[in-house]
């Protein structure tokens, strides 16, 4: 009996291939009238590759008989074979737009997946291997549409020659048939060797690409540490089965290769063989020996059918891994919207969330008053971000349900959530050419100039920002900053964008004391009012709260005010116990101080 995670392993797969397949045939009706284009002019060629050698067999027995439309079917034979020739060009241009079209419409469905998605989904894979599947395998996935057209075409010259030497002569044709047998069990027998040596090679390709952006990313630790040689290592450890894995994929080609060229000449020694008997007995001719000849090439073309399917194996190989982003559950939206002018309550009925198989959230019931600060605290692992990314619709729950001024927000228009929802995060990305545009960065218009730098004062930033050489039109690249100053940016992108829920996830944390208490004075003061939940760990924030939502390994332990948990509850000041003194002298904030810190 299959255990539960390989069946579940099994069914994921299953369900990729099948996006897969339908990522594919979706590409390929993309661009229907190009993919239509290039299997009608490699049908084409196969159909002139066919003729070619029945028009120059007939033209040599004319020319030998010295019959007068001798000259009249010489032009024939340069119009085929010149017609051959223009149909392979024209095949080999529209097969390039197909594959840049089918590329890029495979990379568009993936990143939007990507975007679409809820982020822990997102970060499920490695950046690294998540380039790799929108750059790499679907340069090869887009390859499949015209793929398919060549390899169908490459069956026809193979097939049309089988029939064509049956038609010049029976026992010619017989001499070739004998062989067919070996030819499919090579056809066979190389797809199934190809399709697992690929699937292995880009698994490991994926994998060297997902270390090597994360040593990137950590080079400066890495530098730090002296572990250059050894995280050298870790990124190459892979190597030699990759080096394998592609010595086995040539292996296969070439052992087809070599089969197919032995078995190959021996079937045309063959046709040559019945053809010169048949010949001597006067059954056919010079020009029909000349044709059969040639036909025998074309129906032992194995070459072109294996390299066809090869084409076809690769890329849906290659689809599978890029249909991975594509198999992304999709975070979507319903068509309410949130009541003019509500106050931002907040409202969560029996949230349950679960993450690799185990609780992390416990049935949290909660209502978080319209206009209240609300510090949610804990514990490191206690479930703090994930309550908040709940709060906002960064994630659904498994179970129970989060609800906006009474409406579900399952059901409300993106539009309306990014605008009323906002965030900022410990450790901001700063999205857009200038300081400017990323904190003007949001949905929907962007602020003005006046805006920006009013949400720039409120979150401590306007100081260093008007310090740099063209102030708020400096590039990014060109400024420089400590991880404190992208934190501040990254608030004052949320104070700039507030709605009427404002979710800081743990927004404060690179901020000296001062800054901090600044930023929390203008939340309160200067940003547009609404509702905000506080991911805190300073015990300033926790005082400045109107409520504290405790939380205790994902179970909410207690609410209420930081002074009545404080003074009740050991365990309560025991979470900020290993806190560092943050206040003057570096005494705590007693509980009374709290109006005076507003």
């Amino acid at each position: 009996m299959r255990a539960p995670d390989a069946e579940s392993d099994t069914a994921q797969a299953r369900a990729v291939a099948r996006a897969a397949d339908q990522a594919l045939r979706a590409t390929a009706r993309h661009s229907g009238g190009r993919t239509a284009g290039v299997l009608g002019c490699t049908v084409a060629a196969a159909a002139a590759a066919l003729a070619e050698p029945a028009v120059l067999g007939h033209t040599l027995d004319l020319l030998l008989r010295r019959d007068p439309s001798g000259p009249a079917w010489t032009l024939l034979c340069a119009a085929v074979i010149a017609a051959e020739v223009a149909l392979d060009a024209t095949t080999a241009r529209l097969s390039g737009k197909v594959d840049g079209r089918s590329t890029a419409r495979l990379r568009r469905l993936g990143l939007a997946r990507l975007l679409r998605t809820a982020p822990h989904h997102a970060a499920l894979h490695a950046p690294g291997e998540t380039a790799a599947r929108l750059t790499a395998s679907a340069v090869e996935a887009g390859k499949v549409p015209t793929a398919v057209a060549h390899a169908v075409a490459a069956l026809l010259p193979p097939l049309g020659a089988v029939v064509a030497l049956l038609l010049i002569d029976l026992w010619t044709a017989l001499a070739f048939l004998v062989g067919v047998p070996l030819l499919v069990l090579l056809l066979r027998t190389f797809a199934r060797d190809t399709r697992t040596s690929v699937t292995r090679y880009q698994q490991v390709q994926l994998a060297t690409a997902g270390r090597l952006v994360e040593a990137l990313a950590g080079a400066r630790t890495i530098a730090a540490a002296g572990t250059a040689h050894r995280e050298r290592a870790r990124i190459l450890a892979q190597l030699p089965e990759l080096g394998s894995e592609g010595r086995r994929m040539w292996q296969v080609f070439g052992g087809t290769s070599a089969r197919s060229a032995a078995l190959m000449p021996m079937l045309l020694y063959a046709v040559l063989a019945v053809g010169g008997v048949r010949l001597s007995a006067g059954a056919i001719g010079v020009g029909e020996l000349l044709a059969a000849a040639r036909y025998a090439g074309l129906a032992a073309g194995v070459g072109a059918v294996t390299g066809g399917l090869a084409a076809v194996v690769r890329g849906r190989a290659a689809a599978r891994r890029t249909a991975v982003l594509l198999a992304l559950p999709v975070l979507g939206h319903g068509p309410a919207e949130l009541p003019e002018g509500g106050p931002g309550t907040l409202e969560l009925r029996g949230v349950r969330v679960v993450r690799g198989g185990s609780t992390v959230l416990h049935d949290i019931s909660l209502v978080i008053p319209g206009g209240a600060t609300v510090a949610v605290v804990g514990r490191s692992g206690a479930g703090k971000t994930l309550f908040a990314a709940v709060a906002g619709r960064l994630t659904d729950p498994d179970a129970g349900q989060v609800l906006l001024d009474g409406v579900p927000l399952r059901e409300v228009t993106a539009e309306a959530l990014r605008r009323e929802v906002g965030y900022a995060f410990d450790r901001p990305v700063l999205l857009g050419d200038t300081v400017r545009d990323a904190i003007g960065f949001g949905a929907g218009p962007g602020p003005g100039h006046e805006a920006i730098r009013a949400a720039a004062r409120a979150a401590g930033a306007e100081a260093f920002v008007t310090r740099l050489p063209h102030g708020y039109g400096t590039r990014l690249a060109d400024a420089p900053m400590s991880g404190g100053e992208i934190q501040r940016l990254g608030l004052a992108r949320a104070f700039c964008h507030a709605g009427r829920l404002l979710v800081l996830d743990d927004a404060t944390s690179s901020l000296d004391t001062v800054t901090a208490r600044e930023v929390e004075r203008a939340l309160a003061h200067e940003v547009r009012p609404g509702t905000r939940i506080v991911v805190a760990h300073r015990l300033s924030s926790a005082v400045r709260a109107d409520l504290v939502v405790w939380l205790d390994e994902g179970r909410v332990r207690a609410t209420g005010t930081h002074e009545v948990l404080w003074q009740h509850d050991p365990a309560y000041r025991a979470v900020f116990a290993e806190g560092d003194p943050e206040e003057e002298g570096g005494q705590r904030m007693p509980p009374g101080a709290k109006e005076a810190a507003r």
